[in-house]
């Protein structure tokens, strides 16, 4: 009987040996391709964790900062261990305004090791005469409407008090429980860090200063 003739691979059509040889290239570019394109992305992140680094610096040091209450001194406003955000920049685009939430450094003999910066509310501005009469406050003669405080609020009882050029009075608004101006005196303007103008902290009572 004659034998049954074994049919070949048609003309010009690789063998199986053939196209596991012609495979290999390709797979090996696949893979080269992958691990300079997982490289690229590792170059991206690093740039991006980096030039995210400086940004949060550059904020942190001209921009803005954040700070903790550390005591009752601005109670009701703000209560120990609320957080707010602090613009550095305020003062240098304006001058300091009364009624405004500040920042500032804490003066001799009232820093701690813990304290190095105090917050309190801006009442009295450069040249004018303040005093604590009759648990008001008077500017130049005149008593001062203070419609952040409530109404049953008294301030200390203080004499009158000449504020001198490019400096600022300031109060706790927890004016009974207050280590402020009127342990203090005034405050120079270039010790304020910055104006406190929105709290962040508890997420429930987040809001405008």
């Amino acid at each position: 009987m004659a034998g049954v003739p074994v049919e070949g691979p048609a003309s010009g059509t690789p063998g199986p040996q053939e196209a596991v040889a012609a495979a290999e290239p390709t797979r090996r570019e696949a893979r080269a391709k992958k691990k300079a394109s997982r490289k690229k992305q590792g170059y991206e992140w690093l740039i991006l964790v980096a030039a995210s680094l400086a940004v949060a610096l550059v904020v942190r040091g001209f921009l803005i900062q954040a700070f903790y209450i550390p005591s009752e001194s601005m109670v009701p406003t703000l209560v120990k261990n609320d957080r707010v955000l602090v613009n550095k920049l305020s003062y240098k685009l304006h001058d300091v305004h009364r009624g405004d939430i500040v920042v500032f450094k804490a003066p001799e003999g009232a820093a701690t090791a813990q304290v190095k910066d105090l917050i309190k509310r801006v009442v009295g501005l450069p040249g004018e005469t303040i005093e604590g009469r009759n648990g008001s406050i008077f500017i130049d003669g005149k008593p001062l409407d203070e419609p952040y405080l409530p109404p049953d609020v008294r301030s200390r009882d203080f004499p009158p008090e000449k504020i001198p050029p490019k400096k600022i009075y300031v109060l706790g608004d927890n004016r009974q429980d207050s280590r402020d101006s009127t342990f203090f005196h005034a405050v120079e303007e270039n010790k304020i860090v910055g104006r406190a103008f929105v709290k962040i902290w508890p997420l429930n009572d987040l809001g405008l200063l």
